[in-house]
């Protein structure tokens, strides 16, 4: 499949905000205040989808708004770039309703994560599309402690150049949307390397717990030669191992899965309970892994400050005592 890149953000680019999952309705005036100050700071124009206000029983939206509100924004000439709301559960019902071609035949910018990823991957998948997860509309309302966020959406959006993804200095996973002011900030220690090794592949993936609902659909993506980027949030509480690790199982059994080159892992939320001797306990447990590089407790997925990545593009990963590096060429 022939990849196509969209044309980089720029100052003055108008960028369309939709809400293929949960709704605008929840995001709070002061989360949208702080957010459009960001998007001006940057330079970039916003505006909304039509029916991005609407609010039914799941806090979401009928799925012929939402398939209408993305069909238009891929159409509208005068808009660059697009970027969701925010995440939730249900943006694969939009699946088989949408226009493959008039994405293909309009790229551009799409960034989101969460339950986002099954539109980033089968976006992909079905038209090439090299797409972003990074960031939603409402991530650009934190008050305080964005500005490693911010610095990876602009290399990875608004700038061409390759870039490493260096490890933040500290990180959090506080509701932040409820205290603004209050945060509670965690050293970070590090990536975790698990198993040593060096690759370079196409990044897929996301949200794991999401990323499968893919599997055995014609939207799921071709795993050769891939790094999956792979990260879950604090939905199953204490059960976060026993997810996480039938999660990956069946990744693995998927036809393809003998080709994956490596392995990242997202932060996992506290909720989660998941230690890094029980990610290493999941890992060597597995022995399809046991010959591809993997790095965890990188930054991305539901803790703050997140990366922006490339599904589709082309990243490289170094693991060992002495070197513990991820590279992103192609995006």
């Amino acid at each position: 499949m022939k990849k196509i890149f969209a044309e980089k953000l720029k100052k003055g680019d108008e960028i369309r905000i939709i809400a293929p999952s949960k709704s605008m309705g929840i995001v709070s005036e002061e989360v949208r205040q702080i957010a459009a100050e960001r998007f001006r700071d940057l330079g970039l124009r916003v505006s909304f989808s039509e029916h991005v206000e609407e609010l039914d029983t799941f806090k979401s939206s009928a799925i012929n708004s939402r398939v209408d509100d993305l069909h238009n924004a891929f159409e509208d000439k005068n808009v660059k770039g697009i970027i969701t709301i925010i995440g939730g559960y249900n943006s694969n019902q939009l699946l088989s309703y949408l226009d493959w071609d008039l994405i293909k035949k309009n790229p551009k910018v799409f960034c989101g994560y969460s339950d986002i990823t099954v539109l980033n991957n089968a976006i992909f998948t079905k038209t090439g599309l090299v797409n972003y997860y990074g960031p939603h509309y409402s991530t650009f309302g934190q008050k305080l402690h964005f500005d490693y966020t911010l610095d990876y959406f602009k290399k990875c959006i608004m700038n061409e150049d390759s870039f490493e993804i260096m490890s933040s200095d500290s990180w959090s996973d506080d509701l932040w949307y409820k205290e603004q002011d209050n945060r509670n900030l965690i050293s970070n220690p590090g990536y975790l390397v698990i198993n040593e090794g060096s690759a370079k592949g196409t990044a897929i993936g996301g949200n794991i717990g999401t990323f499968y609902l893919l599997q055995g659909t014609e939207y799921f993506p071709d795993m050769k030669g891939s790094i999956l980027f792979l990260e879950d949030d604090d939905l199953v509480k204490a059960d976060g191992d026993v997810e996480f690790d039938r999660g990956l199982q069946s990744l693995i059994h998927q036809q393809g899965f003998s080709e994956v080159v490596g392995l990242v892992i997202g932060r996992f939320q506290k909720a989660s309970q998941m230690t890094d001797e029980k990610i290493i306990e999941i890992i060597k447990s597995k022995k399809e892994l046991a010959k591809i590089p993997v790095i965890a407790n990188v930054d991305f997925g539901h803790t703050d400050p997140k990366i922006t990545f490339p599904i589709g593009g082309i990243v490289s990963m170094e693991a060992s005592r002495q070197v513990k590096k991820i590279e992103v060429f192609e995006h």
